[in-house]
């Protein structure tokens, strides 16, 4: 695990100090598109835009982790009840429990936990799916509240930026004694360009965060319709207070 921090951590920085020198070797370059979106930020405050790039690597790599993990949880759950079913048909206990096992996902976890505790009866069996089921929820939402941290973060960072960029523009003109427009416009344009870019990774995140909570939403649905018609299967074969 500790590894993998790592090779994130460097992960991370390469592709930081990456972007902002090819953004360095192409400010010179004609504007067109992504080009000239790269070269308003090469505009704007170095400091804050820096750490607005970080909010948005760090923000996707954390949205990535979790759509392809959520995507390997997302199970077949008419399927899997309808083997289980048929193992338990054959009184084939241990052939149920290994194929919940070999199972990827919180739904083969949880119908696992109750596949054991059965002979206990119907409360035992409600009992272990509902503390695992509390414990799978917990791994599904791991990291989202890193996500919300950086869409709060990432606007706040430009505001900061546009605010502290406003207050040079008015030393300026309080140095030049003149008010005229050329003295502040281009201060100006530079610490805006701190809040547009703040606000553009902020819609990023929050689109992807809202498709994985919908995408924990329906495994969480699944999982619960999963619950419901496995204690029917147990009840169907005997196997509440049997041991």
């Amino acid at each position: 695990m500790r590894k993998l921090f790592v090779l994130f951590g460097v992960f991370v920085f390469a592709s930081f100090f990456g972007a902002i020198d090819v953004l360095a070797q192409e400010a010179a370059e004609p504007a067109s598109g992504f080009q000239g979106l790269k070269e308003k930020f090469i505009e704007g405050d170095w400091f804050f835009m820096s750490f607005v790039l970080i909010c948005l690597i760090l923000g996707l790599a954390f949205c990535i982790e979790r759509i392809i993990t959520l995507n390997i949880a997302t199970t077949n759950t008419d399927k899997l009840l309808s083997k289980v079913d048929e193992r338990l048909a054959d009184n084939d206990l241990e052939g149920a429990m290994e194929t919940l096992r070999s199972t990827p996902g919180p739904t083969a976890s949880v119908l696992l936990e109750g596949l054991k505790n059965a002979k206990n009866g119907p409360s035992a069996v409600e009992k272990a799916i509902v503390s695992n089921g509390s414990v799978q929820m917990g791994l599904l939402e791991k990291g989202l509240v890193w996500i919300s941290l950086f869409i709060a973060i990432a606007p706040m960072l430009g505001f900061m930026g546009t605010v502290i960029g406003m207050i040079e523009a008015f030393n300026r003109i309080e140095a030049v004694g003149d008010l005229s427009p050329s003295v502040v416009a281009g201060g100006i344009k530079v610490a805006l360009l701190t809040t547009v870019f703040g606000l553009i990774v902020a819609i990023i995140l929050q689109i992807l965060y809202n498709y994985i909570v919908s995408k924990i939403d329906g495994i969480v649905n699944k999982m619960e319709d999963a619950t419901i018609g496995f204690v029917d299967i147990l009840d169907r074969n005997g196997r509440l207070g049997q041991s």
